[in-house]
């Protein structure tokens, strides 16, 4: 039987190994304690948002391969339903990159009449996209997926499985297979790559993309607000490249995408023998910036309570504009009874309240009885979208972008 002392060493082990290259030297980055577990599930009310399930957060920095992970993260605790709602498409901002996205997924490997997987698709809009773009069939796989679109083409050959992909599966060959936004919410996320490596090579040599929000963002530009529970991994340039290249791919492109937000990875099954390759020289990019991460973000933090605190003296109504995972860290991160209301232009959203600090989600339109002084943007993405849509409203409040 192990000792106190060597089970003790162990769960510290293997709280420090990094999921993607397995070093065991992972350091500590950062915590966060009491954070919704679900930040894209709201609540039908107040009450219950305020009694939302919540977690911890201690983020670990592996130097290795530049990889970020949250080494208590239990895979347990989350449930993704018909609930789980995350959908960006409802901006015309979003729309414009799914569709440029599309298109260069489509000309640059050819992918036109073919048949694509999308694994984790939400709830299919992006897998609609590509298959019009290319005139393809497509398969989608999410345990959230709740029925058709009313944005979906009906000539459009789509399959929906409210399930996770698996092995049980197999028999849909696929040209291409994308994945995207769902490897970092995986404790383990070899496991989906190796599956998609088995599937790429089933007869047609399948092209794989992947794509992730991008950790250096976080990182370099203090994308702070994008911490999240659901997020168990924030994936660098070079810690993806490693995950991919390690189990069996040859990477044929690495995106940086959505001004710098996401990255985007295109990859087919690696011929036997191939050189897998060590850590990219480029995870030295993120280790100057994860030294000094904490006192960074304690600051941006700190200025922040200091600016909300001041609107609220001088009495001007304030509402955070984004109701994704950057608006429900944003308000759980701060303390502010001055913002009653959480602006979003996903119907699917609206009436509902926020995961630990209960405010409503209510429409733009909903804004002209308001009137806020102050609209805080929390994806500047999305700034002159915002600005043009609160002009056709009449309005006229300052924005600031967080």
């Amino acid at each position: 039987m192990k000792s106190m002392i060597e089970t003790g060493q162990m769960r510290q082990l293997e709280a420090n190994r990094c999921p993607v290259c397995t070093w065991p030297g992972a350091r500590p980055l950062l915590e966060m304690r009491g954070v919704p577990i679900c930040c894209n599930v709201l609540w039908p009310s107040r009450a219950e948002a305020l009694q939302a399930p919540v977690g911890d957060i201690r983020l670990r920095y592996c130097a290795d391969c530049g990889h970020i992970f949250n080494a208590a993260f239990d895979p347990g605790l989350m449930s993704y339903t018909e609930e789980y709602e995350n959908s960006l498409h409802f901006s015309a901002r979003f729309q414009s990159y799914a569709h440029w996205l599309a298109e260069h997924l489509v000309g640059t490997h050819d992918i036109r009449g073919r048949t694509v997987i999308d694994i984790g698709c939400g709830k299919g809009d992006f897998l609609a996209t590509i298959c019009a773009t290319g005139d393809n069939r497509g398969y989608g796989f999410d345990r959230s997926y709740s029925g058709e679109s009313a944005t979906h083409r009906k000539d459009l050959d789509l399959t929906f499985v409210r399930e996770f992909y698996s092995e049980q599966y197999a028999a849909i060959a696929a040209d291409l297979i994308c994945c995207r936004h769902v490897l970092e919410h995986l404790a383990d996320p070899i496991v989906l790559v190796e599956q998609v490596r088995t599937a790429a090579g089933r007869g047609r040599d399948a092209i794989a993309y992947f794509e992730v929000p991008n950790g250096l963002y976080t990182l370099r530009d203090l994308g702070i607000w994008d911490l999240i529970y659901e997020h168990c991994s924030y994936f660098s340039p070079a810690s993806l490249e490693y995950l991919f290249r390690n189990n069996g791919f040859l990477v044929l492109e690495i995106l940086d995408l959505y001004e710098g937000q996401y990255i985007g990875i295109a990859c087919r099954r690696a011929t036997a023998g191939a050189h897998a390759g060590g850590a990219h020289a480029a995870a030295e990019d993120a280790a100057g910036h994860a030294a000094a991460f904490a006192a960074r973000f304690r600051r941006k933090v700190k200025e922040w309570q200091a600016r909300l605190d001041l609107l609220r003296w001088q009495g001007r109504r304030t509402v955070v504009w984004g109701g994704g995972s950057k608006g429900v860290t944003f308000l759980n991160l701060l303390t502010s009874p001055l913002i009653e209301f959480m602006v979003d232009i996903n119907p699917r959203k609206l009436g509902k309240y926020v995961a630990g600090t209960g405010q409503q989600v209510i429409a733009p339109e909903q804004l002209v009885d308001y009137r806020p002084d102050v609209v805080i943007v929390m994806n500047p993405v999305y700034r002159d979208e915002i600005r043009e849509k609160l002009d056709t409203l009449g309005l006229s409040p300052e924005l600031l972008t967080a």
